[in-house]
């Protein structure tokens, strides 16, 4: 994770005065990541959200002491699973007990039952499982954005189905289960992106049949031609979510994006030798769906 930010007590502790400490701020010679810490101007760590929002954690822990457990979307953060418009403003942890949460503009202090394999370490810090973080955001989150953190966690084997229906089953923690359960019978670690789990969410939404995830096709000479995204095979219909990321996963060394581009319009000609119709579908094209739900209508009729 690299070093972690600066706190305030540390610059004054080496002699700085509260007036040098803001001039450095008031000058860009430092940047705050939360009240009262800092790191250099330079830090690559302040490109991305989920890096900046890692030190804010760092920072928080620092300052707050022993006895909390990074919890939620931050233990989501340190944990690496991915998270779709889910505010990262404050940061949150974890109290065991039943009473005494607080938020502010900059944390969000929850209190809940903490059984011992609730908690692991990462980077030497106290954080909720992986199990316990999903849980405990498909309790909070809106269904969209827990099925993209539940999908990812389990996607990249960070806990299985039944560590999560452990997690929710938790006694003493009856608030949000049933939004858990509906998130955790949605839950399938087939989805290879947010994309993905989003067009899963919308699918259902839009009264669509369900489809079969990542299935091997061949072509009709008997040759691979991968993974499709998402498979009618009742209809002869393939779904496919085209994404910037998925477009990166796809480079070989040496290859471009447009090269990949081109290799999936050559695929999807052998697909539509196999598949009655492909559809395809864009990240903007998510919300709203209407457009996509049309195409795949016509197809799937």
């Amino acid at each position: 994770m690299g070093r972690p930010p600066v706190l305030r007590s540390q610059l004054t502790a080496r002699g700085y005065s509260d007036d040098e400490v803001r001039r450095l701020c008031g000058g860009r010679g430092v940047v705050s990541v939360r009240r009262g810490a800092y790191v250099e101007p330079g830090d690559e760590r302040l490109r991305r959200p989920e890096d900046r929002h890692a030190l804010a954690v760092r920072a928080a822990v620092a300052q707050l002491g022993e006895g909390v457990v990074v919890s939620h979307a931050s233990a989501a953060v340190l944990h690496g699973i991915a998270l779709w418009d889910v505010p990262l403003s404050r940061v949150h942890v974890s109290r065991d007990g039943r009473s005494g949460g607080r938020r502010s503009a900059q944390l969000h202090l929850h209190v809940a039952p903490l059984e011992a394999d609730d908690v692991v370490t990462v980077d030497g810090i106290a954080v909720t499982s992986a199990a316990a973080t999903v849980a405990a955001l498909a309790r909070t989150l809106p269904f969209e954005q827990a099925v993209v953190v539940a999908d990812d966690a389990l996607h990249r084997g960070l806990v299985t189905p039944a560590s999560l229906a452990a997690a929710v089953g938790r006694p003493g923690r009856r608030c949000g289960t049933a939004a858990a359960l509906r998130v955790l019978a949605f839950a399938d670690g087939r989805a290879e992106s947010p994309g993905e789990s989003r067009s899963r969410v919308a699918i259902m939404l839009a009264g669509l049949p369900a489809p079969v995830l990542q299935v091997p096709l061949l072509s009709a000479d008997g040759a691979a031609l991968g993974r499709v995204d998402f498979w009618w095979p009742d209809r002869g219909v393939v779904g496919e979510f085209d994404g910037l990321v998925k477009y990166g996963r796809l480079l070989r060394p040496g290859q471009t994006a447009g090269d990949v581009v081109f290799a999936e319009k050559v695929r999807e000609d052998a697909l539509r030798e196999v598949a009655r119709s492909v559809v395809r579908w864009t990240w903007s094209e998510i919300r709203p769906f209407d457009a996509v739900d049309r195409r795949l209508r016509r197809a799937l009729e």
